[in-house]
């Protein structure tokens, strides 16, 4: 096929007009964030995405894949290979300066499967680690483990290149990977990564076989790199035609070059690689370097075409991009496909038909629709109503909508979208595979889901329909622009118009002259609703001048008569059609005064040719004479058309006969970036301006739009002249100069770049005076024209400002004769917008108390300067000091440091290089300090001289020694009277706390929310591991993988042997009381031991109950010898944990079921009830607890403050029905921290939900009038005592009242806890410090004294009383039987347990019911009600897991048989339940009653419930592993194990069993692959 090499029509440039600010501020704004963009943001930069058709959105970060919803709500995330943590990097990766390839772990994301008949839909993810591999999981339930994976897949490299598709192939039409990949990178790349192994050292292409274990590689399954060739990097892989194609290019991964033309590899669709030819891409076109990367791929299966984006090399600091540095080509893949030959310089080709010096031949792109762009990154094309459509992505965050033309001629792109960051938009776009009104865009860590066309923006039916967006279409019933699936009765053809209708069938209304006396009003177009009513009416009267209905075949048409004169008027007409109306003015109030045939027509008016004269439409005249279209003014228009102004100048050669013997030349512009509101004042430097008659500045943009003509603005002389540029969008443009209609000159490139943004001003607080460095962060500070502060609305002041592209530095103003002296607003101006950019607040200029002079060495001076506590932040760069001695002599004094103390802050600086220090420190008199615009002289600290000292010294101790003897006296006095009052106060305050204990007892009420939400349970797999290993945290995450997908031919024969070698029950006992025989088989031994044996045999309960029965026999044996009491007391055998882990599995349901709610409802009620009064942020002691260790004695005066919380809206809560002002109460003793712990959980009870953050990544802002002032545990105004004890601040601290407005508000900076704290802080627990006392004043002194714990025991029966109906609801629902009924464990063990004391011919009766008691509560309930962490996704603070000892003390004494003796001196926690413990035993003997008196339970029965039990849990458990680790334990003890089973009898062929079991181990053991 012939390529097409039409060139591109040329394009008119456009005359510079300067869009209105206004309008062009609302243009700008419309592609920016809507209210239908969502965003996903992922805590690592994003690697690979991928959309699937039914099952979501697939994001792979780090070593994280996440799974989202098509709204992009995140479902569930997995590790690699199921690993725990968080999603984070092994390694940090910095991006790389584009457009050198990106970095990532995740290689390869590729959903398959889909929709095939029969089959599962499954997802590939490749991933760097482990030498490159891949893993396969079901698409439809991430959560369940990889199904397959393999090693050496992908490139193992993070910045090494990865593409690969997968399809059906072959005779068994299995699933191949074909997938292209960078193995090797050059040194030292290699050495810091990873190395593979010698067969994939060379190479480039290979098949996987997706249907086996691995993902194997067959024999002719690869195809190697020719020896030399270098490095490729591949960009993609897609099918088309029975074939595969690779687009790529060659590329020097160290210096980032890329050494040939990009290239597209084809190999055919097949079980082996069969290299069917290469071709050259040559997108270079514009370019002198030629384009030889490539950035993106996409194939537009729909036209046969394939689109790439291409770049040129930039650089390392991006020096050489331009304008043309990027494009997008477009390819015919019948022309790829027909001139592919099989020769390749990168492959290695074992039957070549060619030379070596042959060449793959270069392909030329479809010319007419080349873009070429100063940034673009990625595509995406596809076809929408015939129409060719394609979405770019650029390096400063845009997203760009080209659509072609029938003869794929490409349009100017319209903006649809803009990142406010200006990220770099990922390689790829994925389109919404369910709503394709949405595409999916990438870039940094976020994905947003995107509109496809801002069709809102075009406000008119023509505006629409003319714009040729073939997502867009106008809506008739809505009368706006809309995707068809917003448009109400859209299946109704003629209600929604598309593009192919054409804006000629936009209803429009016309009026026409139908005959001498009427005037007609009718509307044209393609929409008639019937029945439709139509009105014409006089604006200024009110009056109607005519009124009309449609028929039933035709339109509305409403007839005016006409007059021989009509008054000048103003009418609106209307058509209506119910809710729908088509309306528009009529301005023929000017009409006869207009004069021109072309004027007249064009303001609406008619022109009567006989009069030749302008008239009101509705006037008399023929009607062959009347005229209200162009077509009789089109020769005058034409004329007036030609006059000259905007636009293309026309040459004139009269004014260029001399030209020739001119040199103009061009020098520079400046500035070189401009914002997109344009610039007024750009300046071109060069030589001979003057002589120019005809100056313009051309700007030439993206390749398809409109060039910009502008007319210079000043010559200002012979080598400088000023231009004015218009606003325009984000790109780089070239700039040429055109001297009198001559050869356009260049200039260079001009960048236009987005308004300045501004993200932090440090230090935020200055002094008065002024004249400190200020720093503002932010980007593009390069474009403003000036810095501004505003004290007031009515004042701007100029300031002097140095701008780089990140960051401003200023000095900060003087502000000594203003009159706002507290928060001023910091403006940047640009052209004539003016962006606020946040406040610099103003503060009294420092006070400095005095200095002193130390001499360590004669040849240094150490100056101290002291001032008072402040708030400013003084740098190096803020200070001057010089130290005046002597007559007028100064040295100048090196700042070092500011310390602050709790008093005073002191600048410590030196003077180096010195002789006679000494002297110089003596005869010091001053020293002046310059900071900023402040300067001050600093007089010495006053030390007296030593003789003075001696001679005042004897006097001074003669008047001590007097005013002592009067003290001591005075002081004997007041010390009696302080003790008396100390009495006095003690006794108030004791008499004060009873007072207050009781009547809290009597009246304070918990209001226990019963509706608490779904109860968080874990699931089953998490509940019995929490319960099998409580302390062994490492074994837990072995379990968690699913191996239950294996293929039978992977089944191990060395575990599969020890599987039937435990499944014998007398082998297996043995083995159990051998090791427990063994010194060194330790209690923790015996549990793991106890649990992995519980997890081997989870699928065949019904054995494990036998071998339990067994085991727990021969415990009675021991036991009845010696004291059967103790029996199952402790954990010290395999049979006491066994019995604790098969309690758990049996009784989960009855615990999900029964006693779940009651329990989590306990915990619940204990938080509410802890947290409503002080608790102590430090050592988490609260007031109110059931735990004595954990009571809050030292406890201040505390009260409540009510709080209106204002919620701020963030991406992560968007919801409309939302609830964010929030009335919240807080105690003043509450740190910030606790503070928003309550917000957040008023939040959640008010809404349902939670916010959407953690707390770390909010902060709390007080709003007092127009001021705000961020609340922190630890800020500057925080009390430090005189220990160096930092005090956190509380509610109080910032003296919080009533109804005080808070606001929460989403950080900026890195989320970090707020504070972390040490033995240096303190909260409500304060050190005994007397300086404490000063510091907080007389209000608060001794509030800390007199305090004695017994006063606030009450504060422990306030809270049993808060929770007692809660406590006694979980306590019956563990020892009643719902339904009459008992689990069936509960049944079957205590049935066991009496038919064993009975064969004992035990007849005390307080056995049995000692061992129930150790069996039951003491082997499983215990557990759980000590650990609610176990059965919930909860965190269990350590004051929970003390006032819960409290209950399972209370608990386990209620199934007690001795009777408590308590005293006055018992503990607390015993005399709390005493009076409800003989309830409580009586209860529990009655519910022991009821189950002995329950008809027994069949064999039959038991052994149901248990293989029910069995199969639930088939797919939970690795019981490989647990089998592997049995082995270990066995074969540790093997010798003693096996001496064992000779000396029993009937065990010899157990014997050989485990002699051949040991046989395969070890063959495995030698196995390299183990």
């Amino acid at each position: 096929m012939e390529v097409s090499r039409r060139k591109a029509p040329p394009r008119s440039p456009r005359p510079a007009a300067p869009l209105p600010l206004l309008a062009y501020l609302l243009a700008l704004a419309a592609p920016g964030r809507g209210a239908d963009e969502t965003v996903w943001r992922s805590e690592q930069a994003i690697g690979a995405i991928a959309a699937s058709r039914e099952n979501g959105v697939f994001v792979a970060s780090g070593s994280c894949l996440d799974q989202l919803d098509y709204s992009l709500e995140h479902r569930l995330s997995r590790l690699y290979r199921d690993q725990e943590g968080n999603c984070t990097e092994p390694v940090s990766l910095a991006p790389p300066a584009r457009p050198r390839p990106g970095s990532s772990f995740s290689k390869l994301l590729l959903p398959y499967r889909e929709g095939a008949a029969g089959l599962e839909g499954l997802l590939l993810t490749g991933w760097t680690f482990d030498r490159g591999a891949c893993e396969v999981r079901p698409l439809g339930n991430l959560s369940r483990s990889y199904l397959l994976n393999g090693t050496e897949v992908v490139s193992c490299h993070p910045q090494g290149s990865t593409a690969g598709v997968v399809y059906r192939a072959g005779d068994k039409n299995l699933w191949y990977l074909a997938v292209a990949a960078t193995y090797v990178l050059p040194e030292p790349e290699t050495a810091s990564r990873c190395s593979p192994a010698a067969s994939d050292r060379s190479t480039a292409i290979a098949l996987k076989n997706t249907e086996k274990r691995n993902l194997p590689t067959g024999e002719l399954g690869r195809l190697n790199l020719r020896e030399g060739a270098g490095s490729l990097h591949f960009v993609d892989a897609f099918l088309w035609n029975g074939s595969i194609y690779f687009p790529y290019y060659p590329y020097n991964y160290t210096n980032g070059a890329a050494t040939r033309w990009p290239s597209m590899a084809r190999i055919a669709q097949s079980v082996e690689v069969q290299f069917r030819g290469q071709v050259s891409l040559d997108c270079g076109h514009g370019h002198p370097d030629g384009r030889r990367l490539l950035l993106s791929s996409s194939l537009v299966e729909a036209l046969d075409v394939w689109a790439g984006v291409f770049s040129a090399a930039t650089g390392e600091g991006q020096e050489r991009r331009s304008p043309a540095t990027t494009a997008l080509c477009l390819f015919r893949m019948s022309e790829i496909q027909a001139r592919a030959k099989n020769c390749s310089p990168d492959f290695d080709l074992t039957e070549e038909n060619c030379n070596q010096r042959d060449q793959p031949e270069r392909v030329q792109p479809i010319a007419s629709s080349t873009l070429i762009h100063s940034d673009l990154t990625s595509v995406y094309g596809t076809v929408v109503m015939n129409r060719t459509v394609l979405f770019l992505g650029t390096g400063d965050g845009q997203l760009l909508k080209v659509i072609l033309s029938e003869n794929l001629t490409s349009n100017c792109p319209e903006v649809i979208y803009e990142i406010k960051e200006e990220t770099p938009v990922f390689y790829k776009l994925v389109p919404d595979p369910v709503k394709n009104i949405y595409i999916y865009v990438t870039a940094g860590k976020e994905v947003r889901r995107v509109r496809v066309a801002n069709c809102d923006k075009r406000k008119s039916c023509s505006e629409c329909l003319a714009a040729a967006d073939p997502h867009c279409g106008w809506c008739h019933s809505l009368q706006r622009c809309t995707f068809q699936g917003d448009c109400v009765h859209s299946e109704k053809l003629e209600n929604w118009l598309d593009i192919s209708s054409g804006a000629k069938k936009c209803p429009k209304i016309q009026i026409i002259r139908s005959s001498v006396d009427k005037t007609t009003v009718t509307m044209v177009g393609s929409f008639s609703p019937r029945p439709l009513e139509c009105m014409v009416k006089n604006v200024d009267t009110s009056k109607e001048l005519c009124r009309g209905e449609s028929r039933s075949d035709q339109t509305c048409i409403c007839s005016i008569p006409t007059k021989p004169t009509y008054k000048d008027v103003l009418v609106v007409v209307t058509f209506s059609f119910g809710s729908w109306n088509l309306s528009d003015r009529f301005d023929f109030t000017n009409c006869s005064s207009l004069r021109e045939c072309p004027v007249c027509v064009g303001t609406g008016c008619a022109w009567c040719k006989s009069r030749r004269k302008c008239i009101h439409p509705f006037t008399t005249c023929h009607p062959s004479d009347y005229e209200r279209n162009q077509e009789q003014c089109q020769v005058a228009v034409e004329k007036s058309s030609r006059t000259p102004g905007g636009g293309r100048f026309t040459e004139n050669k009269s004014k260029r006969t001399n030209q020739g013997l001119q040199v103009f030349y061009i020098k520079s512009i400046e500035p070189q970036k401009v914002s997109t509101l344009g610039k007024s004042n750009v300046i071109v430097t060069g030589a001979n301006f003057t002589r120019a008659s005809n100056i313009t500045m051309i700007l030439k943009g993206t390749s398809t739009c409109n060039e910009d003509v502008i007319q210079v603005s000043h010559v200002l002389n012979d080598t400088h002249m000023k231009f004015s540029l218009p606003s325009s969008r984000k790109e780089m443009k070239d700039v040429c100069i055109q001297f009198d209609g001559g050869t356009c000159s260049s200039v260079g490139p001009l960048s236009y770049i987005a308004l300045p943004h501004c993200s932090l001003i440090f230090p935020a607080t200055t002094w008065i005076s002024g004249g400190q460095n200020i720093t503002i962060m932010g980007r593009n500070f390069d474009v403003i024209d000036n810095l501004i502060i505003s004290p007031d609305l009515k004042e701007n002041r100029n300031v002097p400002e140095y701008c780089m592209e990140t960051y401003c530095r200023f000095l900060a103003p003087n502000l000594k004769s203003s009159k706002v002296r507290t928060n001023v607003t910091v403006k940047l101006r640009v052209q004539d917008t003016y962006l606020d950019c946040g406040t610099l607040r103003y503060l009294e200029d420092p006070r400095f108390t005095g200095y002193r002079v130390e001499s360590e060495v004669d040849t240094e001076l150490e100056v101290k300067i002291q001032k008072e506590n402040d708030n400013f932040n003084i740098s190096k760069k803020d200070i001057e000091i010089t130290l005046f001695h002597g007559e007028d002599k100064q040295l100048h004094c090196s700042f070092e440091n500011i310390t602050r103390n709790q008093d005073l802050t002191t600048i410590l600086c030196k003077i180096k290089g010195i002789t006679a220090a000494n002297s110089i420190a003596s005869s010091s008199n001053k020293v002046h300090v310059k900071l900023g615009n402040l300067e001050l002289d600093v007089e010495q600290e006053s030390v007296p001289s030593t003789w003075y000292f001696l001679i005042v010294l004897p006097v001074l101790l003669a008047i001590v020694i007097v005013a002592a003897v009067g003290v001591t006296r005075h002081k004997s006095k007041e010390l009696s009277r302080k003790q008396s009052q100390q009495l006095e106060l003690l006794e108030s305050e004791l008499r004060k706390e009873i007072r207050d204990g009781f009547a809290e007892l009597q009246m304070d009420k918990l209001d226990v929310v019963d509706s608490f939400g779904t109860v968080p349970f874990l699931d089953y797999k998490h509940f019995a591991l929490r319960t099998f290993f409580p302390e062994s945290g490492g074994f837990t995450h072995i379990f968690t993988e699913d191996m239950h997908n294996r293929d039978a031919n992977d089944k191990n024969e060395s575990l599969t042997a020890l599987d039937a070698l435990i499944c014998n029950k007398s082998f297996l006992v043995t083995v159990i009381h051998t090791l427990e025989k063994q010194k060194n088989f330790s209690v923790k031994d015996r549990c793991l031991f106890a649990s992995f044996l519980t997890i081997a045999l989870q699928t065949k309960l019904v054995y494990l109950t036998s071998v339990l029965e067994v085991l727990t026999r021969d415990l009675m044996e021991q036991s009845s010898n010696m004291q059967p009491k103790l029996m199952l007391r402790r954990t010290e055998s395999v049979v006491e944990k066994l019995l604790t882990n098969w309690m758990s599995v049996c009784l989960s349901g009855f615990l999900r079921e029964t006693v779940g709610e009651p329990f989590y409802l306990l915990v619940t009620t204990l938080n509410q009830k802890i947290n409503k009064g002080p608790v102590d942020v430090i050592t988490c002691k609260a007031l109110y607890t059931l735990n004595e260790d954990w009571l809050l004695w030292q406890v201040p005066e505390f009260s409540t403050v009510a709080l209106n919380v204002v919620f701020e809206k963030i991406p992560e809560n968007e919801s409309a029905d939302v609830c964010r002002n929030i009335s919240v109460n807080v105690l003043d003793c509450d740190t910030i921290g606790q503070a928003k712990e309550k917000i957040f959980q008023a939040f959640l009870s008010k809404n349902g939900s939670p916010y959407g953050l953690q707390l770390n990544e909010i902060g709390l802002e007080l709003q007092v009038g127009t001021r705000q002032k961020e609340l922190l545990d630890i800020d500057s105004s925080s009390v430090i005592l005189e220990d160096g004890i930092t005090k956190l601040n509380t509610i109080g601290h910032y003296e919080i009242s009533n109804e005080s407005t808070i606001k929460v508000f989403k950080k900026i900076a890195n989320f970090t806890s707020d504070v972390e704290y040490s033995d240096d802080h303190c909260h409500l627990i304060l050190p005994d410090s007397e300086a404490f006392q000063d510091v907080q004043g007389k209000r608060h002194r001794g509030k800390h004294k007199f305090k004695v714990k017994e006063m606030y025991l009450t504060k422990l029966l306030s809270t049993k009383v808060a929770i007692h109906s809660v406590l006694e609801k979980l306590f019956r629902s563990i020892w009643s039987l719902p339904n009459s009924k008992a689990p069936f464990a509960i049944k079957y063990f205590f049935d066991f347990l009496d038919a064993q004391a009975e064969n004992k011919k035990i007849t005390d009766p307080d056995v049995v019911h000692i061992w129930k008691t150790n069996s039951l509560p003491l082997r499983f309930w215990v557990n759980i009600l000590k650990n609610p962490q176990f059965v919930f996704d909860i965190k269990k603070t350590p004051h929970i897991d003390g006032c819960l000892s409290v209950i399972a003390q209370a608990f386990m004494d209620a199934f007690s048989l001795t009777e408590q003796q308590l005293g006055k001196e018992a503990p607390t926690n015993k005399l709390l339940y005493a009076k409800d413990i003989p309830t409580y035993k009586e209860e529990v003997k009655s519910y022991y009653k009821a189950i002995r008196d329950l008809p027994p339970l069949s064999s039959s029965e038991m052994e149901e419930f248990l293989t029910q039990e069995s199969k639930k849990h088939e797919n939970e458990f690795n019981e490989e592993v647990a089998l592997t680790e049995i082995y270990k334990y066995i074969v540790k003890y093997f010798d003693e194990i096996l001496n064992k089973l000779e000396r029993e009898r009937g065990l010899e062929e157990a014997q050989k069993q485990l002699l051949h079991v040991k046989v395969l181990f070890d063959e495995k053991k030698k196995c390299k692959w183990m």
